[in-house]
């Protein structure tokens, strides 16, 4: 409340009742106005004549519900781990959490860490003649483990081997990753007898399970490109 005019803007002079004061005089309300002080503006000031000093209601501020401007809003969006507006607000209506102004959260956008977490990358081209001309002629391999919880064998790595050109998938399980060299060049002698073709390369990451001294030996013998 105030009783100098010139500080409101946008003044509606209109009797909104009285009021009462310490020693028991009523005054009455006279209108009221928008308070502007830099970039503060405070709306629906009263406008009360005969008043000494300027008088501001804490709790009704408080009470207002007044929106936190974007910077604060996103601010907090991310101070709190990108956490949903409608949980920032019962956060601060609560007063859990300490700092967090009690002001009203609007989301008014959407945020760009949630559309790039939802963004979805572009399928590959298919191909239109494979890379293959024949089964075994080009095969991919991979490694998997240390797997958590162990088979009825007690086996925690699973070896995955794909063909190329027919897309015939393997699985072989292994007990330790120092298995891989004797194992796999077992598959690979008995694959190419069984099948009558060779292998002709083999597709790795080029980990240590398959870079080593044992298959690179093998697969220079066998004529195997890696």
């Amino acid at each position: 409340m105030t009783s100098n005019l010139k500080l409101l803007c946008n003044f509606v002079e209109i009797f909104l009742g009285t009021v009462r004061f310490g020693n028991d005089q009523f005054v009455p309300i006279l209108g009221y106005g928008d308070f502007v002080q830099g970039n503060v503006t405070i709306n629906r000031v009263y406008y009360v004549e005969g008043l000494n000093q300027n008088l501001f209601s804490v709790g009704q501020f408080c009470d207002a519900d007044l929106e936190a401007t974007p910077t604060q809003a996103w601010l907090w969006h991310r101070r709190l781990s990108h956490l949903n507006f409608d949980y920032i607000n019962l956060l601060s209506k609560k007063e859990i959490v300490i700092g967090l102004p009690k002001l009203k959260y609007v989301k008014d956008q959407l945020c760009s860490s949630y559309e790039l977490s939802k963004a979805k990358r572009s399928s590959f081209k298919l191909k239109d003649v494979p890379s293959s001309k024949g089964r075994l002629n080009l095969l991919h391999m991979d490694l998997c483990g240390l797997i958590r919880v162990a088979s009825i064998n007690g086996k925690k790595y699973i070896m995955v081997i794909v063909d190329d050109y027919s897309r015939y998938t393997w699985t072989l399980f292994l007990h330790s990753k120092d298995e891989t060299p004797e194992v796999l060049k077992d598959f690979l002698m008995m694959i190419q007898r069984n099948l009558q073709a060779p292998v002709i390369t083999v597709l790795t990451n080029r980990g240590t399970e398959f870079l080593n001294k044992t298959l690179n030996a093998f697969f220079k013998e066998e004529g195997i490109e890696h």
